[in-house]
């Protein structure tokens, strides 16, 4: 089954990986820093090594965002997304795993889950 994990963060702190860069990331000591970016680089040779990643990747801030909509026949494109939301999309794991208690298990072993959220969305075939 194939998963889409979405790791969220907040748009004023916006760098990778996210979790570095929150507040309470920021206030970690050094190794619990380094901790969490080795238990990053950890899941994603795992995840490497066992196949089930297909991919991950980081994605730029929404400043750099453009919005596309047709209506009528008309493209309209803006600035975006304007969205009221504190969280917005960081990044993706495109995942490929037996079970959705393992895309789970997964999401929770991203750092990010402990500062922001990691949505698990299953992908339809």
């Amino acid at each position: 089954m194939k998963y889409l994990l979405l790791i969220h963060s907040n748009p004023v702190t916006w760098a990778h990986p996210s979790f570095l860069h929150t507040e309470e990331g920021k206030l970690l000591p050094k190794k619990a820093r380094e901790a969490l970016t080795a238990q990053l680089n950890d899941l994603l040779k795992e995840l490497n090594a066992s196949g089930e990643l297909i991919r991950a990747v980081p994605l730029d801030p929404p400043a750099k965002t453009r919005v596309v909509r047709v209506r009528e026949g008309v493209r309209a494109t803006t600035d975006g997304p304007y969205s009221e939301a504190k969280e917005q999309l960081a990044g993706v794991f495109l995942i490929d795993v037996a079970s959705p208690e393992r895309a789970e298990e997964i999401a929770a072993t991203i750092p990010e889950a402990q500062f922001v959220a990691v949505e698990v969305r299953p992908v339809s075939n």
